[in-house]
């Protein structure tokens, strides 16, 4: 567990893990979903919490959402959630609300996993990303909400996730872990300026909705928690991550659309994303897309990122059976030290639902560029391994330089496209010019 007594060293530091990116005005995609000053504000005291580290909140914080959402407040309302330590379970956000959690205040979710509430799995996964049936109800949820804040004074939400951690290691889950914040069928979200430990499986989980901005956020898990993914948008549309700092037990950022049958038949997409100005370490991928991408996934700009101590710098991964499509998808300006592996785009990667996935459900890949990315101490700089029967097209470097020690090969098969200034030199099947034009 990351322990809470790292928070203020956290909040000590945060300030200057962005001094090179907030010297200057830079570029943004944030603006889509803007800060909202609500009219009226409440506290969780109010409404009977106490945050000593022992009582138990969860009525308090259902109490509380419930009061917003039937008293619809003109310009809606802030809860507010003073310094302490506020012991909680599972509760759901409203529509027109913000969440702000003050300087010293620590929302921490209960261990005690026994009455943590269940919901049916995702129409798009057909069961529990874990194991068959429902799944548990992350521990901030929100479903058909719109205009939702969550933000703060670097606030800390510490899912205490040791014990799930625990259950998946011993095989003894029931179900699939709870997240640590969940949106579900919802629209002009916004997440910044908090702090997350610890959760129990992924840790921001945007799943069927659009207008999505996380910016500002830390998001901290050991590397050997299992599945603790930093952020992933899931079959959702217009969302902008900025300006994060995220070490993890699985990929810092993942997109995602679906799983196979279920992905194909639900059929909604993940699009128009911008990944910009993250930071991070991680055992497995630092940017990912896939390997649940059944829905497709499309117009991806993944820029000025930097990771370190992280298995696979850059990770588009798919499978058979997943079918759908990974296109029109950009990386420029990304930096990498200590990487096991640079890029890898690869078709044989994720398990399955069941054995009712279509084994002729292949999936397309193409367009796919790459530019601008300088790497130190990586291990091997690539692999592009396409399918044989839908081979990757398009895919594109330019100014890719991966050095490390060992100087081994890229490996390749199945894949068009075209390399320039590449080091080392990536495979005789990406031809050396742009002529084609789709570079």
């Amino acid at each position: 567990m990351v322990p809470t007594r790292i928070i203020l060293w956290l909040v000590l530091v945060s300030p200057f893990l962005w001094h090179c990116y907030m010297a200057n005005e830079e570029v943004t995609c944030s603006r889509k979903v803007p800060m909202r000053q609500r009219r009226e504000v409440i506290s969780i005291k109010d409404f009977g919490g106490v945050g000593d580290g022992k009582t138990v909140n969860t009525w308090a914080f259902r109490k509380a959402v419930y009061r917003i959402s039937h008293m619809r407040r003109i310009g809606g309302t802030m809860l507010y959630v003073p310094p302490g330590v506020w012991l909680t379970g599972s509760f759901n956000l409203t529509s027109h609300m913000t969440l702000y959690l003050a300087k010293g205040a620590i929302l921490k979710a209960t261990q005690d996993t026994r009455n943590w509430p269940l919901m049916d799995p995702l129409p798009s996964y057909g069961r529990g990303r874990e194991l068959p049936g429902g799944r548990y109800t992350s521990l901030i949820h929100g479903n058909g909400v719109r205009d939702v804040i969550i933000t703060g004074e670097k606030g800390v939400i510490d899912g205490q996730g040791e014990v799930w951690w625990d259950m998946w290691r011993r095989r003894t889950l029931r179900y699939t872990r709870p997240n640590l914040i969940e949106f579900m069928h919802s629209s002009d979200i916004l997440i910044t300026n908090i702090v997350l430990l610890n959760s129990p499986f992924w840790n921001i989980h945007p799943v069927y909705s659009s207008n999505v901005v996380i910016k500002y956020v830390s998001i901290f898990a050991p590397h050997d928690s299992p599945n603790t993914d930093g952020i992933d948008p899931d079959s959702s549309s217009s969302v902008c991550i900025e300006d994060a700092y995220i070490s993890t037990g699985d990929d810092m950022v993942a997109i995602k659309s679906g799983w196979d049958e279920y992905g194909i038949a639900y059929g909604r997409p993940s699009y128009d994303i911008t990944i910009r100005r993250v930071r991070g370490s991680s055992p497995f991928s630092g940017i990912a897309i896939g390997s649940e991408a059944s829905g497709g996934v499309n117009n991806i700009l993944v820029e000025d990122v930097s990771l370190y101590n992280t298995g696979i710098g850059i990770h588009v991964k798919t499978n058979v059976g997943r079918g759908g499509y990974i296109r029109d998808v950009t990386f420029k300006n990304v930096y990498m030290n200590n990487v096991r592996k640079g890029i890898r785009i690869v078709g044989d990667v994720g398990d399955h639902p069941d054995e009712y996935f279509n084994r002729y459900a292949v999936p397309r890949v193409d367009g796919v560029n790459i530019k601008d990315v300088w790497g130190v101490n990586v291990q091997q700089p690539g692999a592009i391994e396409g399918i044989t029967s839908s081979r990757f097209t398009r895919i594109c470097l330019n100014n890719v330089k991966l050095w490390g020690s060992r100087n081994m090969p890229w490996t390749c098969r199945d894949v068009t496209g075209a390399a320039l200034g590449v080091q080392p030199w990536p495979c005789a099947e990406l031809t050396t010019s742009f002529s084609q034009g789709y570079c």
